[in-house]
């Protein structure tokens, strides 16, 4: 029996070890911990790496979403109240983030092929109070951005994303670069492109830090700049306050390690891309399901890869026998969270049925996947999972 991890941090040390001790020694020599010359030196290096303008290094990811639109309401382009369509298949942190911005999330369902938000069902999801779009790309896979852009632009709708899972990501074709670079080149309008996006940097994170850390991403020098302010307690110079903000910021030491680690980004995404490419060719069980590669590769970069079964957690079980270790993403989803109870009859949070959502919630399960996977290890699982019967 081998042994097979969901996902391996100590590879990241053993390959990077040096360089992060080096990043560790330079942050404690500089005597300077908070907002130094590393966090602007790693902002610069990943807006560039997006192809965008501005790059805001602030806690973490829920951080990054709440204060991504929070800036929108500062700058009068939400209200209070305001709706924004999410998908209903998410982590939760999306639904929260705009329910800490004071706006009411929509939750619409996923394609089941792709799990991601279904374009086709917007023009239905939308009302007289509806302001924005927050799209998710979920476990690494691009959403349809151009058909989600084009609605947005005939409504009048703002577009935000939630790209937690895809670093790297690229809807075109050259290697790294802006994840949305073809959505961006449909059209000169800025109202065909997203206003910004939030990342974060959780460990397991395809760019991941040693602790919590996130990013707004934006062209908008404007929205980058309350962004900031807000999370450095809407102070715009030290000690004059605008804005009532809260204190979110990237610290030196987990902007050091990403800048040793960014460079590595692009190399560890094309092992991930390899392993899916083998995952989604072999897996021949009739009883698990497998989300197709899309026809551009280098749009998803599987943070992580999910499995579906009706008898998921027998599944679970089989693997875990085997060695082989399974994550669920995510077994609730966010309206049939016990946080929310009571949050559709209060007119916070809207939504109709959502069987699909539900669905690959009940049925969705996260095998192995990380760039320290050998091959070994990937036939292991495909021959363990194909042998599954329930």
């Amino acid at each position: 029996m081998m042994n097979v991890p969901f996902y391996s941090l100590d590879y990241v040390n053993r390959t990077l070890g040096d360089a992060l001790r080096e990043s560790f020694s330079d942050v404690l020599d500089s005597k300077w911990f908070i907002r130094g010359s590393r966090c602007a030196a790693f902002e610069e290096a990943f807006a560039a790496y997006c192809g965008k303008k501005a790059c805001v290094g602030v806690g973490n990811g829920l951080d990054a979403l709440t204060l991504m639109l929070k800036a929108s309401i500062q700058l009068g382009r939400l209200q209070p109240g305001d709706e924004v369509i999410v998908p209903a298949n998410t982590f939760v942190a999306t639904v929260l983030a705009v329910r800490a911005a004071g706006l009411v999330p929509v939750l619409v369902e996923p394609n089941p092929e792709t799990c991601v938000l279904d374009a086709s069902r917007l023009t239905d999801a939308c009302s007289a109070r509806t302001r924005a779009v927050l799209v998710v790309h979920l476990y690494g896979r691009l959403s349809d951005m151009p058909a989600i852009c084009e609605f947005a632009k005939a409504k009048g709708l703002l577009v935000f994303e939630d790209a937690a899972q895809s670093h790297g990501a690229s809807s075109s074709e050259r290697s790294g670069g802006d994840p949305y670079g073809s959505v961006l080149q449909m059209t000169n309008d800025a109202n065909a492109k997203s206003a910004a996006a939030a990342y974060s940097f959780y460990p397991t994170k395809n760019l991941g830090a040693m602790g919590d850390g996130g990013a707004v991403v934006t062209d908008d020098l404007e929205l980058a700049q309350v962004v900031k302010s807000l999370g450095n307690y809407g102070s715009v110079e030290k000690y004059v306050n605008q804005y009532v903000g809260v204190n979110s910021r990237l610290d030196e030491i987990q902007a050091a390690v990403l800048l040793a680690k960014l460079p590595h980004l692009d190399s560890w995404n094309a092992r991930r891309q390899e392993i899916a490419a083998r995952y989604c060719a072999e897996i021949k069980n009739p009883l698990v399901r497998v989300t197709p590669v899309p026809a551009n590769p280098k749009s998803h970069v599987w943070h992580v890869f999910p499995v579906f079964c009706d008898t998921r957690d027998d599944l679970q079980k089989f693997l875990k026998e085997r060695g082989v270790e399974t994550l669920i993403h995510y077994p609730i989803p966010p309206h049939l969270q016990e946080a929310f109870d009571g949050a559709l009859s209060r007119g916070e949070l809207r939504y109709g049925p959502l069987p699909i959502a539900e669905e690959l919630a009940r049925t969705e399960l996260s095998i192995p996947m990380g760039p320290a996977m050998t091959d070994e290890q990937v036939s292991y699982v495909i021959e363990v999972i194909n042998s599954y019967k329930a």
